[in-house]
């Protein structure tokens, strides 16, 4: 086994430098937003990402060691294999952040990272705290290893994957050379992830290949009529790291606590964000729902009024 270092830990300067950079330029240009309390809060998220991985790190250890020796192959360490595992790994990610959005126990983690009405590449360092306590590693993380990648091998590319992620947080940069759009997720297609437009919710998943969207019918170009409006449905309204850090998970408490049945209860825990028994919320499906409607009212109003 190679003694693989951290990348993350590796990229952190390189992260402070270019979010600098990013400051002076838009401060120049106009061309990047940054509001000192939210990059405050976005920088507080992302220190307490680090220590959090510190003190809850050995959760992954432990169920990843635990399962390791039923891997169905030894694959080892070969070139081929750290690359095999990225390119896999990355088909994992998509689906596990497709689910986080889709499932409200794993969305009051991932929220964190979209709850910034500002995107910049500070934006990309707003992350969740608590994240193994909800388990989604075992769903989602497990796969590479039982496949018999080493869970090590596993972790050192997880981190390429989000440092490539970093940089696709801006609006400094427009849309790139088609054949790299086409294959690749770019500040473009991630711009559009993080928008809370109808046309745009839940759409582009992707962690580096944007053709997972492509094949799984999840992928929404970024419009030049349309500019994306960034934040979440019901914005938070405040730069506290623990309210951020928690505001979902109290969310999810309350609303289980006044269910009338143990049917709403599990609806209000595993199902969609903004679900309700009665769907007066504004879940993502309603939202774009409406939006349709409204999209062929104003295409066909005589179509509409007749009916």
């Amino acid at each position: 086994m190679p003694n693989l270092p951290d990348p993350i830990y590796l990229a952190i300067p390189a992260f402070v430098i270019l979010i600098i950079a990013e400051m002076v330029y838009g401060r120049a240009t106009g061309r990047a937003k940054y509001e000192p309390h939210d990059t405050a809060a976005s920088l507080a998220m992302g220190l307490g990402n680090t220590v959090s991985g510190v003190v809850l790190g050995g959760v992954f250890v432990f169920w990843f060691s635990l399962i390791e020796p039923y891997g169905l192959f030894d694959i080892g360490w070969a070139w081929w294999a750290f690359v095999l595992a990225f390119v896999l790994d990355d088909f994992v990610y998509y689906w596990s952040h497709r689910f986080a959005h889709t499932v409200r126990w794993w969305w009051a983690d991932h929220v964190i990272h979209h709850s910034s009405q500002h995107y910049n590449l500070s934006t990309a360092l707003r992350q969740p705290w608590l994240s193994p306590l909800t388990l989604k590693f075992i769903f989602f993380g497990s796969w590479l290893v039982l496949l018999g990648f080493p869970p090590a091998m596993i972790a050192f590319v997880a981190a390429l994957n989000l440092i490539y992620q970093f940089w696709i947080h801006t609006e400094t940069i427009g849309k790139m050379w088609a054949p790299v759009e086409w294959v690749m997720n770019t500040p473009s297609h991630h711009r559009v992830h993080h928008a809370t437009n109808p046309r745009y919710l839940d759409r582009n998943y992707a962690g580096v290949f944007i053709i997972w969207d492509r094949l799984f019918g999840t992928f929404e170009p970024e419009r030049d009529g349309e500019p994306c409006r960034y934040g979440i449905v019901r914005n938070l309204g405040t730069y506290n790291p623990i309210k951020i850090c928690l505001h979902e998970w109290v969310g999810i408490i309350k609303d289980v606590r006044q269910s009338k049945s143990l049917g709403e209860a599990f609806g209000y825990w595993l199902g969609p964000p903004g679900w309700s028994p009665d769907g007066t919320r504004d879940s993502s499906k309603i939202l774009k729902a409406r939006w349709k409607a409204q999209q062929e009212a104003e295409a066909d109003p005589g179509k509409v009024a007749a009916e």
